[in-house]
């Protein structure tokens, strides 16, 4: 009791910052409060609403294009609202460059809606979402998230099961989608190769594809195909980038750049904003140091990754 006597009379006799630069400043309190109120108010709504600050970005981005100003370093433009890593302000440039067009977006693997990079698109953005998750679980929670104020009159349709190279067309065509989307997002940790190679049923305009870093720009090896895989080792499973990128080219899209971490890889399809977000060479990601770090932190613990097997593509 006299502990919490003690801290009472303490923070009660404590000077404020106010209080104490009044007298210096010689500026009344009334005066004061009605000259910081209207910036304080702004400031509120910017950190409160993120979408507001996200419209502005938008808008700095395309007022630069159109004036043709030197635009930012695609890596520069990343941060994170929901996505794993920067993703979500990467995406978000992308799209302030190309436009955005039906707002559809398909995520494959969405996992929790706190690191899809699918979620921020569909809760500041307006998108509709199609989800597809192999875990019950995260199934759940994703659909009490999305039944929140921002996204509950038209949440995105959640689909639990397992996304096959067979069953991926199926899947989508019995949910509702086809032809030209704004985003597909593949984070399988596993056969996203192949789920990939065979999907036909969707044209995405941007793709961000998950690979696995550990074999370097140069091998383009994916694990076999398993309808039914399962990850035996933490970091055996997916495509290398060179894998994914020749993939992608087949499939009539370019890489434009990665995720501060090197383990995102995001396509534009050929014939969009190819004068702003130029192709880039899969090399460049692993010069990045944040990369190089990633690496090392990655499998320095696992290093025996190459005793499973791996398919040349």
């Amino acid at each position: 009791m006299a502990d919490n006597l003690h801290v009472r009379i303490r923070t009660k006799g404590r000077l404020t910052l106010r209080q104490l630069l009044r007298p210096f400043l010689g500026i009344a309190r009334e005066e004061m409060d009605q000259k910081l109120l209207p910036l304080a108010k702004q400031l509120d709504m910017l950190d409160g609403n993120r979408r507001v600050s996200q419209q502005v970005l938008l808008q700095q981005y395309q007022l630069l294009l159109k004036l043709n100003l030197p635009l930012p370093k695609f890596q520069d433009t990343g941060f994170r609202v929901y996505s794993q890593s920067d993703e979500d302000g990467l995406v978000l440039y992308v799209f302030s460059l190309i436009g955005m067009t039906n707002r559809i977006c398909v995520d494959i693997a969405s996992g929790l809606p706190d690191g899809a990079n699918s979620t921020n698109l569909i809760r500041n953005w307006g998108f509709t979402g199609f989800l597809f998750e192999g875990n019950e679980d995260k199934v759940r929670e994703a659909n009490t998230f999305f039944a929140g104020p921002e996204t509950n009159v038209y949440p995105p349709r959640i689909k639990a099961g397992m996304v096959t190279a067979e069953n991926v067309n199926e899947l989508l065509l019995s949910a509702g989608v086809s032809g030209e989307i704004d985003l597909f997002s593949l984070d399988m940790d596993g056969i996203d190769y192949w789920v990939w190679k065979s999907l036909n049923a969707i044209e995405p305009r941007v793709v961000v594809c998950e690979f696995t870093s550990y074999w370097g720009p140069d091998k383009s090896v994916t694990i076999p195909y398993d309808p039914k895989f399962t990850r035996p080792h933490p970091n055996y499973w997916g495509a290398s980038l060179a894998a994914v990128v020749k993939l992608g080219t087949q499939k009539g899209y370019r890489l434009v750049g990665w995720n501060r971490y090197g383990y995102n890889a995001i396509f534009v399809r050929r014939g969009l904003g190819e004068d702003v977000l130029p192709e880039v060479s899969r090399h460049e990601c692993f010069e990045q140091p944040l990369v190089q770090r990633w690496l090392e932190y990655r499998f320095a613990d696992y290093p025996d990754t190459t005793k499973y097997p791996w398919v040349e593509v």
